[in-house]
């Protein structure tokens, strides 16, 4: 007979268990913004190398971390339902380990920030308040179906881009830097709500009040769906009649149709297609944003 205990839980997490809270996958679509900033901005890498580095690393490793661990210490109860295997609801982050994380983080990455410049600093600090808003009471702007995407929208398009181009200007991003910014964070709402499709289950029995949660898969398709296009629209609008460059216009104009005709598709089974959506409609959608930043980078207002 078999009389081997079960192994008691760790004291401490392992530097693996730590890694998955940080969900080092969330980070490309705000290194990729950051990425977007820095070619809108049409500054020069030189003697700019090290603030580069430290861009890169405030977007991805630190902002975006620290955004996880604080979603995911305040979303452990939801978790246990819908993805009972992540680290603090299995266990292998212990006790309050998962919240004193996200705190050092947070401090972190202020420090990092402020070592970068004050436009980099305004822009961590408004992204950390956002990050920890979106998860912890009592803001809590998650269990909200629009304030909680707008968030994320705004921190991992926005501000991130905004972060690349203040990064290498050293100084605040000329206007047509902060309205591709701008624009290209209201249609990522679009794909935040997409993204609340996996959890709708799990938001319905906690009161979480998603698009999908509350309106059903199929309504709230059609408005991510209208939500993702109607920025780029205007983006097209912009670089072919305000800015001048009718070429960056054409191809976003293309990579917009082919998104649509993604979109048509989804909309007849949002609840089935929505993870391809996301690997083709969301790819084509930042590759446009890398075709309006470099649109921009040689306006006199994007230097």
């Amino acid at each position: 007979m078999d009389r081997t205990l079960p192994a008691p839980p760790p004291s401490a997490p392992s530097l693996a268990a730590v890694l998955e809270l940080f969900k080092p996958i969330t980070w490309f679509p705000p290194m990729w913004a950051f990425l977007c900033g820095v070619v809108s901005s049409g500054a020069s890498f030189e003697g700019r190398w090290l603030f580069l580095i430290a861009g890169v690393a405030l977007t991805g490793p630190l902002v975006c971390a620290t955004s996880q661990a604080v979603n995911d210490w305040f979303d452990r109860h939801v978790d246990a339902i819908n993805e009972p295997h992540r680290p603090i609801p299995s266990g292998r982050i212990p006790g309050r380990w998962g919240l004193w994380i996200a705190i050092v983080w947070t401090g972190l990455s202020l420090v990092v920030a402020a070592l970068t410049g004050p436009w980099v600093l305004a822009a961590t600090a408004l992204g950390l308040v956002l990050a920890w808003a979106y998860s912890a009471p009592p803001l809590r702007l998650k269990v909200s179906g629009v304030a909680g995407p707008l968030a994320v929208a705004l921190s991992y398009e926005g501000l991130t881009w905004f972060t690349g181009a203040a990064v290498m200007a050293g100084a605040l991003p000329g206007l047509p830097v902060l309205i591709l910014a701008g624009l290209y964070s209201l249609g990522a709402y679009g794909i935040m709500v997409l993204n609340d499709f996996k959890a709708v289950e799990g938001d319905r029995a906690m009161g979480l009040r998603s698009l999908p949660a509350v309106l059903g898969e199929d309504r709230a398709a059609r408005i991510a769906c209208v939500a993702m296009a109607a920025p780029q629209v205007v983006v097209v609008f912009l670089l072919f009649l305000v800015w001048d460059r009718p070429w960056h216009g054409l191809a976003v104009g293309v990579l917009l149709a082919a998104q649509i005709g993604c979109m048509v598709r989804l909309l007849g089974r949002p609840k089935d297609l929505t993870p391809w959506y996301n690997a083709t409609g969301t790819t084509l959608y930042v590759i446009g944003m890398m075709v309006s930043a470099f649109a921009v980078s040689s306006l006199s207002g994007g230097s």
